[in-house]
């Protein structure tokens, strides 16, 4: 075999081993499609305990000056070459013209070549907007992985009604309706004693007549009309219970009335009846020193 066949041979095969170099499947591990390997580095992170993120490390390799895209398609991927560079790097490459910025691989330039030192592979000039033979001013950052815990997901806080709405709702509501209730029971109710004695019918000549009914005894003197005393309407019956229950503590039997307004329900606390207004005035005052200032007489 002839010496310039020789030659030819290994410059091919010099060609091929550096076209191989630039592919992925020859790249280091950390190397390969930089941009994807972050973004899947990231998806896993969010599975465990702690979270790899990339901090830049200017002591390992940093440059700012121009880079240049020769204008030809490049193999490997998004990457940079520089002189300077002693290992291969995972660096972060900013465009100041325009801000974009993009994750690359950082090689080491063997030769020197009139122009800018900094090579640019074409899918990095792309992604940076870098137009072929124009030299542009480039940051060039090594980037090293940093682990830190990840936090724990934020806990939201239940949602609750709006308290004035539920004041309103189980309040407000039955308490007026039950008050507008008793109201009309006192005014459509006859009381004992008043109700007119029915119109005698025409009885047969023959027939002895029969004595007119008595009325009924009118109601002793001093009697109050309205002998009970209500202590208060209760949406919740706990709480109606508790104050029958303090009640009984000075010696008051309080009685607990269910009720259902517009289908809500409550309970009224009522005590009594009182058998005269001293009485009745006596019970009040004491229910209203209990702290139940709110209390009044009602009927039933």
């Amino acid at each position: 075999m002839s010496i310039k066949t020789t030659v030819k041979v290994a410059m091919a095969l010099g060609g091929a081993l550096l076209v191989a170099a630039c592919d992925d499947t020859n790249l280091p591990g950390f190397m390969k499609n930089a941009n994807s390997g972050e973004r899947n580095a990231q998806t896993t992170a969010r599975q465990g305990e702690v979270i790899e993120r990339d901090v830049e490390a200017p002591e390992v390799f940093q440059v700012t000056e121009k880079g240049l895209w020769d204008g030809r398609p490049s193999l490997g991927g998004v990457w940079v070459a520089h002189p300077s560079a002693k290992d291969p790097e995972r660096v972060i490459i900013r465009n100041p013209a325009n801000g974009k910025s993009a994750v690359a691989a950082l090689f080491r330039r063997e030769r020197e070549i009139p122009g800018p030192r900094l090579q640019v592979s074409s899918e990095a000039a792309a992604e940076l907007g870098i137009l072929a033979g124009a030299p542009t001013e480039l940051s060039v950052t090594a980037l090293r992985k940093q682990k830190v815990p990840v936090a724990p997901p934020p806990v939201e806080d239940p949602v609750l009604e709006d308290p004035a709405e539920i004041s309103q709702s189980t309040l407000d509501d039955p308490i007026a309706a039950a008050e507008a209730a008793l109201d009309r029971t006192e005014k459509t109710t006859p009381r004992v004693g008043t109700r007119p004695a029915p119109k005698p019918t025409a009885k047969p000549a023959a027939t002895k007549p029969v004595a007119a009914a008595k009325p009924a005894a009118p109601a002793p003197a001093g009697t109050p009309s309205k002998p009970f005393i209500q202590i208060g309407i209760f949406s919740v019956e706990q709480n109606a219970k508790n104050a029958a229950e303090s009640l009984r503590g000075i010696g008051i039997i309080p009685t607990i009335k269910p009720g259902n307004s517009n289908g809500k329900k409550f309970w009224r606390v009522v005590a009594g009846p009182a058998t005269n207004k001293a009485e009745l005035e006596a019970v009040l005052n004491k229910i209203k020193g209990l702290g139940f200032v709110d209390a009044y007489a009602v009927t039933n």
